[in-house]
């Protein structure tokens, strides 16, 4: 099989099971996490409107609480960069939005070539750091496993190959092409089978906390 012909598949079929599978699978998770409640708590409640702050907590635990990271605020800055650039590239690039309109009619407005390349190298400036503390902080790295940096390298990979991709290096282009699609792909297909499904459950779980806290008269 030649490269253009790898180039079609991936971009034709291989982008359509990818994404299939990853609406399969994060629906499934959801259901199943859904479907497991929880016990009744029968202790008597502190607060009987509980569930205000649920929903307070999905906003509050956005941002970091005074004097969190006092020893290392970088680490902290550097998660919330790469989370941002991460959201800007992948969703106001504007070839990635001609793809979101084919694939679903719709469409906006996308940030300059210029602005989004900066994103991006800042974001993967933001990602190596990050991975770097991880492994430099003697209790972070004790409890981190394969599948912590298994999730920042298939979210990494999209980034670098992209932006070898604009720049055109490393590969010809429909090479590069080729390994970028593909690592995306892998990307999708990670969503529902790794610690990255907090991209779809953080909400839930920010909700879960406040309102159980919330129940016992905690502050969070």
């Amino acid at each position: 099989m030649t490269t253009m012909e790898l180039l079609n598949w991936v971009r034709g079929p291989g982008l359509a099971i990818a994404i299939v599978f990853m609406i399969v699978g994060v629906s499934v998770r959801l259901v199943e996490m859904l479907m497991l409640g929880r016990k009744t708590d029968l202790s008597e409640a502190r607060e009987t409107h509980s569930t205000k702050y649920g929903w307070r907590t999905i906003f509050t635990r956005t941002f970091p609480h005074l004097g969190s990271g006092q020893s290392l605020p970088i680490v902290f800055i550097s998660g919330y960069i790469f989370h941002i650039g991460l959201l800007l590239v992948v969703f106001f690039f504007t070839p990635h939005i001609l793809l979101i309109k084919d694939l679903t009619g719709l469409q906006w407005s996308g940030l300059s070539f210029g602005l989004i390349d900066n994103i991006t190298m800042i974001t993967m400036i933001a990602m190596i750091f990050v991975l770097w503390h991880r492994w430099w902080d003697k209790v972070r790295r004790y409890i981190s496993r394969f599948s912590d940096y298994f999730a920042w390298l298939v979210t990494f990979l999209p980034l670098l190959t992209g932006y070898l991709l604009i720049h055109r290096l490393l590969l010809p282009y429909n090479e590069m092409l080729l390994v970028h699609i593909i690592s995306v792909e892998l990307l999708l297909i990670s969503l529902p089978l790794t610690k990255l499904m907090h991209t779809f459950t953080f909400v839930f779980s920010r909700w879960y906390t406040g309102e159980a806290a919330g129940r016992k008269g905690v502050k969070i």
